[in-house]
């Protein structure tokens, strides 16, 4: 499975000679295993915290491996992060997404992680984009997988429906309260897949000029369009070539917002929406919560999303 990324050797170099080191002796008290009454869960990070915590309740205790306002794609385990993986009942990952985390797991996970991404199948990186078959539509066309499956709330529901299970299998005990709080938030976020539907139905605009495409999920769901000014890593800095493309597109959709988001820097897409005389705004990827996320979660951040992108598409 591929993902247009940046490097990340240092990465997983880094989490191979953490584990390789025998860090099993790093884990403190307030890491994976340290509460015998409930199941220690490792999430990767935010949006499976969510589901895990949402799912499991006061049965576990999740530990996220990303940091709050932290982009996760690049995460770098530190000894005590490998520790919690070691101690952890349940490993709740993406493969692919973080490849320390991948490593970690292939030297020390066994049977205990759950690979969200074998669940719901990925889309292709070109999926729900705008293709006018320049640079940019060749980079993502050559078999990558888009990794952001949780920004389509039906395809999350059922991957809490096999987390559930998951569960079950680890702690048989309370398998019924998994699978009752799986129903429970599979009717949450089929609402919120209802709110979108309808929301975003009757628009003067379905284009939305993205900082970099992460909405493949989003757009193929509720019939919209995403122009990337870079692609599936944000990191990625976007050629001459692709700025002008962007801007060309952008003016020629009558895009009235550039969006950027949380936890990459504004300026590319501030400098296209100077160009084309719109204004920018923050379509949240919801890879991680920021400082600016403060008492919010998945199911609140997603109704800002679209209310901001009912804003920017002018939608009745």
């Amino acid at each position: 499975m591929t993902f247009r990324t940046a490097p990340r050797v240092l990465a997983t170099a880094t989490a191979a000679l953490l584990a390789l080191a025998g860090v099993a002796g790093c884990t403190t008290d307030d890491a994976a295993g340290a509460d015998p009454e409930r199941v220690d869960v490792v999430a990767g990070f935010y949006p499976l915290q969510f589901l895990a915590e949402r799912i499991g309740g006061d049965a576990v205790a999740v530990t996220n491996l990303a940091r709050p306002g932290a982009e996760p794609h690049d995460l770098e385990l530190n000894p005590r992060q490998v520790g919690q993986i070691i101690d952890a009942e349940l490993i709740v990952f993406l493969n692919g997404f973080q490849p320390a985390v991948d490593e970690a797991i292939e030297q020390n996970g066994g049977d205990r992680a759950f690979d969200v991404a074998a669940v719901e199948p990925l889309l292709d990186a070109t999926a729900g984009g705008h293709d006018h078959g320049d640079e940019h539509a060749d980079e993502v066309s050559d078999g990558a997988k888009d990794p952001h499956v949780w920004l389509d709330p039906t395809r999350l529901a059922t991957i809490g429906d096999k987390l559930a299970e998951r569960l079950g299998a680890v702690d048989p005990e309370r398998a019924g309260e998994y699978t009752r709080r799986a129903a429970t938030l599979r009717t949450e976020l089929e609402q919120l897949d209802t709110e979108f539907t309808e929301g975003l139905k009757t628009c003067q605009r379905r284009e939305i000029v993205v900082s970099h495409t992460a909405f493949g999920y989003l757009t193929q769901r509720y019939q919209l369009e995403q122009i990337g000014i870079t692609g599936l890593s944000p990191e990625d800095e976007p050629s001459p070539q692709r700025l002008a493309t962007v801007t060309e597109e952008a003016r020629e959709h009558g895009a009235t917002t550039i969006f950027f988001e949380t936890l990459v820097s504004p300026k590319v897409a501030e400098t296209i929406a100077r160009e084309v005389g719109a204004q920018t705004a923050v379509l949240d990827p919801l890879e991680g919560l920021s400082a600016e996320n403060g008492g919010q979660d998945y199911l609140s951040v997603m109704r800002t999303n679209l209310e901001t992108l009912r804003t920017a598409l002018s939608c009745s």
